[in-house]
This record gives C-alpha cells, structure tokens and sequence, in this order.
C-alpha cells in the first residue's frame, strides 16, 4: 500500500470534472500536499509548462487526468485536436515525469480505447481485439497510446506506471455545452429545456438503441484514488459500474426525472457510436477493493438537482 498521505501528488486536470472530485477524494484521506496546476500557469501542451510544473510541484507521484474529451459530435467535428492535445500532453509528461524521478504515474485511460465490436462484458484481455469506434478512434488511440507508452517505460526503466480504463462519466460539474457535451448532461439539458418551452417532442441522435455503462463521478474518483494506494500492475483495468442500459431507456428515465412529457423521437441518420459498452470489473474489485456504490437512478437525480440549481445562479 502507497500512504498517499505522506506522498506529495500533482494532479493534472484538478480544476476540472473529474478532477475535482479526485481532489475532494484526496482531501478525505487526509492528503495535503496536492499539486494541481492551473491552465493559465501552467499550458500542459508544452514542455516548458510540463517542466515547470515539476519543479514546483517536484511530486513523488502523478495522477494524469488532464484530458479534452467529448461526445459524439465534438469526436466528429475535433478529431485531430482530441488525438493531438491528449497524446501530446499525456507523452511528453510521461516522459518528463520519468526523467524528473517520479515514484508513481498514473494514467486516467477510457472505455473508448477498446474494439468496435468488443464482446460485452468488455474484459481487460480483449483489448486489443481491433480498432476502435470510428467516431471516437482519435482520441481512444492517443489515450492508448498512452498505455503502451507507460508499459514500455515500465519494461526498460521500472518506471511505475498504470492505466485505468474508465468508463463515462457523470455528476455534478460536468460539461453540459450542447456542443461538446457527453449523453448524459447532454439529455438532461435537452428535456430541461424542452419542458421549459413546453416543446412537443424532442429529437435524440441514433437509434436508441445503443447500449452504456454510466459511473457516477465520485465513485470513479475513489476508484482512482485507490488504485493510486493498491495497484501496481502493468496490465490496463476496468473501472465502472458494471451496468449497462440502452440510450432510448436512459432518454425516457431522464426524462421522467425532470418531468418532461413529451415525445421522445430517435434520428437513425445520426450516429450511434459503439454498439455497446459494458465492462467486466472484477479485476478492480480484486486488486483494489472498488466497487460502484451509487446506483444510477441516485446519480442522475443528484447530477439534475446541481444542474437546476446552478441554472438558477
């Protein structure tokens, strides 16, 4: 077991959706040396502001969740920026966190670096089975990248480096901008203000029938954190709920939540992305005790109650 406590952290992407509640893990546990450099201080695109970042910080370990992601439409529209940003920040500090003498670097993966046609449940041995979702194979094969890059390290210099492969994401301060927004905020902004404009039906991407596993943000933030204190593995592993749902089931149940009753429409000529998604999370549970403790239905209901709240701001 790695006493974080006594271990001094620098957490990339700590002011943002995720991070933040890595943040707010870490703080639980009593940890009070966290490093989180801010974009305006410190641009993790560049080797200056990596190596800046390290000598202020000169932390023993490293959780790397600094990304740009999106949904389906921003994969569409920003390809080549979500394969240049997230494998040019994510290389460069790896390799820079390595030369700096870092004990432990731990790399924030995704469920999108897996194969199209993945048998459900995903298991961590599948994973290179093939290429990735089209709409998302940009950004899947950087962070993957990533992965190889860390094992290869790993291999030749006994770097200390892991990779957890996550599934999406939810929760309060999460990104709900229609344009680069994931399903589930996306959702639930869309029958907000449908319902607010008393409109008579809304039209959603795909058929519907695509399936996901959802995990509630906290619950992927005590995941990391622990997989930071228990794991040492080179091999990738599954962090998620184990669930699985269809999209037009996910549609209909937040849109109950908010109280829209209108119809609910699904437009086959936009993309549906991976056919499914589900992992297999037993390896998680085994090597690190985590297991998700907050349902679905909780999560969403909380994750609106701070959407309409902060509406209100």
């Amino acid at each position: 077991m790695l006493d974080l406590t006594k271990e001094k952290i620098a957490l990339t992407g700590g002011a943002g959706f995720l991070g933040r509640h890595i943040l707010a893990e870490l703080d639980s546990i009593g940890c009070r040396d966290v490093f989180v450099p801010r974009s305006k201080d410190y641009d993790l695109r560049t080797l200056r502001g990596i190596r800046r970042m390290l000598w202020d910080a000169n932390p023993t370990v490293i959780i790397h969740a600094a990304s740009l992601s999106g949904g389906i439409g921003m994969n569409q529209t920003r390809p080549a920026e979500l394969f240049y940003d997230n494998i040019r920040i994510g290389t460069q500090i790896l390799h820079e966190a390595y030369e700096a003498g870092v004990e432990k670097f731990v790399t924030i993966g995704t469920v999108c670096e897996y194969p199209v046609n993945t048998p459900t449940p995903f298991s961590e041995e599948r994973l290179w089975d093939g290429y990735p979702e089209s709409t998302n194979a940009p950004y899947g094969i950087a962070k993957k990248a990533l992965l190889v890059m860390g094992q290869a390290y790993r291999a030749q210099y006994n770097f200390n480096a892991t990779h957890l492969l996550l599934v999406n994401l939810f929760g309060p301060f999460d990104n709900f901008e229609p344009s680069s927004s994931h399903v589930i905020p996306a959702l639930i902004r869309k029958f907000v203000e449908a319902k607010e404009t008393g409109a008579d039906e809304v039209t959603l991407w795909g058929s519907g029938m695509a399936g996901r596993e959802f995990l509630y943000v906290t619950d992927a933030a005590e995941a990391i954190v622990k997989a930071t204190q228990f794991y040492d593995g080179a091999d990738p592993i599954n962090v998620g709920s184990g669930e699985e749902i269809h999209i037009g089931a996910l549609a209909m149940t937040i849109a109950s939540m908010v109280g829209y009753r209108g119809t609910i429409k699904f437009d086959p000529s936009r993309p549906d992305g991976q056919p499914r998604r589900c992992l297999d999370v037993t390896k998680a549970e085994k090597l690190f005790n985590f297991k998700a403790s907050t349902s679905l239905e909780v999560g969403l209901k909380r994750t609106i109650d701070w959407y309409l709240n902060e509406r209100k701001q």
